[in-house]
Formats: C-alpha cells, structure tokens, sequence
C-alpha cells in the first residue's frame, strides 16, 4: 500500500500545497486524487506567482481579460477563480460524499489587507461570493489583525482557512475567535456548521534556527511545536465549552500542517509527513512531497493527544538560547511580510506579462 492511502486510511487529509493551470490541464490533479488520495488544495501568493511566472498556460487569459480593461489585483482574482473553481469542482465529490469534512480548496485575500480586519472581511465576503462554491475557503491570516476578520467571517458563514499560526498560542487565538463566531451564530438561530481549518507551519522553525542551535537539535524544534499544538488541539475538542457546540451541530475546525516542504538537504524529505500523522487533522504537501511519499515514504507512529515528548524538547530549545514564544512572534511577522513581498511581484508579473503580451498581439 502506498505511504499516501496508508496516511489517509489513518484519518489524515492529504491536500496538495500548489496549483496550477497545467495541473489542471494535463490532468495531473484529477490523477493525484485517484491515485495518491489527495483530497483537498491550498494556495497562496508565491504559488500563483510562480504558477503565472513560469507558464504560458495564463498567456490567453491575460490578453483577454487585459483587453476588457482589467489589470492588477482584479485580473489575478479572475485567474485565481478560474483555476480553483475548477479545482473545487473536482473536489467536490469528496466534499458531498464526507458532508462536507473533506474536499477543500483555498483562495487567499490579498495579504496586504493583512492588518486591516474590515477590509480583510469585505475582501473575504467578496471572494467567496465570487467563487460561489460550498467547498472553496478563504484564507485569512491568523495575526492579532486577523483574529476579529475571522471571527466575523465564521459568524457571516463563510469558511475560513486561518493561515500564518505558529506555535500553540498563537493556534488557541485563533480557535477561539472560530468558536466565538460559531456560538455568535447559535445565539442568532443560525446554523452552526462552517467549515474551517487552522493551518499552522511547521518547517519555517527549524530553518529559522538550524544555525542557531547544536546539530543534535536540528530539525527538531518544528515538530516539537506542532506536538505541542495538537495537544491544545486535542484538549480544545475535549472541551466542555465546544462539546457544547458539537451537540448542536456544529463542526470543529481541523488543524492543518502547513509548510510541510523539507528546507534541510540533509534531513528526510518527507520529515513533516512521517512526524505528524495525527487523525481529524490535514496535512497539506507541496507536489515534492507528495510525490517522494507516495515513492518512498514510510510511516511512523501517530501522534499521541497529550503531545508525547514535546515539551522536553521545547525545553532543551530554551535551554539553546532559543525562545519559542518570541521566535514565533516574528516567524508570523516574517510570513506576512513575505506573503507582502510575493503578492506585488505577482501583481508586477501580471503586469509585465499584460504588457508583453499587448505589444506582441
């Protein structure tokens, strides 16, 4: 049995970290949910960016929607919506066959909106309105900006892909501003199922101190505090505050691995993979992964509830001189910057390939 179907046989979501319009063309995405059970995408910026940047497959779309007068931020939201209502569309089985558990796609708000809560909820609004498809979550940036965007999204009913959480802390924040938004919907008489996950990354932390920590430690410390994120998981849905909820319908919000791409050349390209299979949780995969675990991939041990040896390990980091809390403070400032800096060199390529296109006919 592939690594892939073992995985998802012990209650783990694959989801593919990338999309493309060649995936979706050549038929390369129907193949990875028939074959290697993907059941699920996400997106971000630096994905369309390099989707855009490194293929002709957008040339026609550009031209056409360039020539209807759109640029900038309006003609990439057209392109992104085209591809990932497609995607959806092919998800979709899976959304109605597991109720709506499964089959998820993601689109972004722009990441400059980043610390504008209002903006971001009229931008969320907006593109889900657009995209008018039950399976396809916006995705909103877990910053303390963030948290009253989400909490408003979640209580207007929209799904939220909460991005950009570190650490435990940062997970429980966001958590609570989804159950805030799920109980504001009971107290109105609305319904209490949304979907949501909470996507926390993972391989960002072991690159951030690999030259700051003793080999023995390195590439240790981002599994460490997912362990420890999922034990919060795990005492959150044990809660009798959300147990509450659950009796009245509500669906909890799954945690998701995100950054799950091996940085380190030396270490184990499915590390992220092998470290983290925990049930009720998704485990979304640049296409690298996916394909070396479905090649070679072997599994470990599932993930225990009470996070297993994960504070000790934090406790040797501290001990290091690393200080998790801090380090996972500026981790969330450096991811939206960067999802900054990867948004206006999309819109930049949008451009000159608008440009380019216009000038050649």
């Amino acid at each position: 049995m592939l690594a892939t179907r073992e995985l998802h046989e012990d209650g783990q979501s694959l989801w593919l970290d990338n999309i493309t319009r060649d995936l979706l063309q050549n038929g390369t995405l129907r193949q990875y949910i028939a074959a290697l059970s993907v059941t699920g995408l996400t997106s971000n910026p630096t994905i369309f960016d390099h989707a855009i940047k490194n293929s002709s497959a957008y040339d026609d779309a550009i031209r056409r929607k360039a020539k209807e007068g759109k640029s900038g931020e309006d003609l990439f939201f057209e392109l992104a919506l085209e591809d990932l209502t497609r995607a959806a569309d092919l998800f979709r089985p899976i959304w109605d066959r597991t109720h709506g558990v499964d089959g998820w796609v993601s689109l972004e708000v722009s990441p400059v909106l980043a610390r504008d809560a209002a903006s971001t909820l009229a931008a969320a609004k907006n593109l889900h309105r657009r995209a008018s498809r039950p399976n396809l979550m916006i995705k909103i940036p877990g910053t303390p900006e963030g948290l009253p965007a989400i909490e408003e999204a979640i209580f207007a009913g929209i799904p939220i892909n909460v991005t950009l959480l570190f650490s435990g802390r940062q997970y429980v924040a966001a958590a609570d501003a989804f159950v805030r938004g799920i109980e504001r919907r009971i107290e109105a008489g609305l319904d209490p199922e949304v979907g949501s996950v909470a996507s926390v990354f993972v391989s960002r932390w072991d690159a951030a101190v690999k030259d700051l920590v003793p080999g023995p430690l390195r590439n240790q410390l981002g599994i460490a505090v997912a362990k420890q994120t999922y034990k919060a998981y795990r005492m959150l849905l044990d809660s009798p505050r959300w147990q509450r909820l659950f009796n009245v319908g509500a669906r909890p919000q799954r945690l998701l691995w995100a950054s799950t791409g091996t940085k380190d050349p030396s270490a184990s390209d499915v590390l992220y993979v092998r470290g983290l299979a925990a049930p009720f949780t998704v485990n979304t995969m640049p296409e690298a992964t996916l394909k070396a675990l479905a090649d070679h991939g072997t599994l470990g041990g599932i993930l225990t509830r009470d996070g297993g040896d994960s504070d000790e390990a934090l406790a040797r980091f501290e001990t290091a001189g690393v200080e998790v809390e801090a380090l996972a403070a500026r981790l969330q400032d450096e991811g939206a910057r960067a999802f900054v800096a990867s948004w206006r060199e999309l819109i930049d390529v949008i451009g000159s390939r608008s440009a380019a296109l216009d000038k050649n006919g």
